[in-house]
């Protein structure tokens, strides 16, 4: 053998077969004949072998390359998020390191444009706020604190956002802690 793995040889009884019913058709028919087919038959076979492992060993090739593709897509899909983070820290240190020498005016100034730089990077990348304060509450994207009573607000609705919640491309990360809106309590009539 080659060395290959096994492989089905073209069965001798289905060759004999088909040249015994040839050689009944065909009174004048010569061995040589059947030798030629099965020479031909048996290359033919070899070729259609050498197909099949050349077919399986892409097959392999394709399966690794998705297998390393994916690794390095878990591995490295942060990377452009964290590049662009990489901003956002280096104005939050450019705004300690100025706390020395600079009035509250300015550090205020620094700290609303760093706030503005991370808003943006996140939204960049699908990061999106959520701030319900006065619409209805939405226990997929809220989460109820408590409920105080309140005239103001419709029941139901969002008196007041304790923690902002965000979403990723449109699935929760973190649900926005809220406080609901109760009924007020009804005042007692004066008997």
């Amino acid at each position: 053998m080659n060395g290959q793995p096994d492989r089905p040889d073209v069965e001798q009884g289905q060759v004999e077969q088909e040249a015994a019913e040839q050689a009944d058709s065909e009174p004048g028919a010569e061995a040589p004949d059947l030798e030629s087919r099965l020479e031909e038959l048996q290359q033919q076979a070899d070729e259609n072998w050498d197909r099949y492992l050349r077919a399986a060993a892409e097959v392999e090739n394709i399966r690794k390359r998705a297998v390393r593709d994916v690794e390095n897509a878990h591995k490295f899909a942060l990377e452009n998020f964290g590049r662009e983070l990489l901003g956002v820290r280096d104005s939050l240190e450019m705004g300690l390191a100025a706390t020395e020498s600079a009035d509250v005016g300015s550090l205020r100034e620094g700290s609303e444009a760093t706030l503005k730089l991370l808003t943006t990077t996140l939204e960049r990348f699908g990061i999106v706020e959520v701030d319900p304060e006065g619409e209805p509450f939405d226990p997929e994207l809220h989460e109820a604190m408590t409920m105080q009573p309140s005239a103001d607000v419709e029941p139901g609705s969002v008196l007041e956002v304790i923690q902002k919640g965000y979403t990723l491309n449109g699935r929760l990360l973190r649900p926005a802690r809220v406080i609901v809106a109760a009924e007020p309590p009804v005042a007692a009539a004066d008997d």
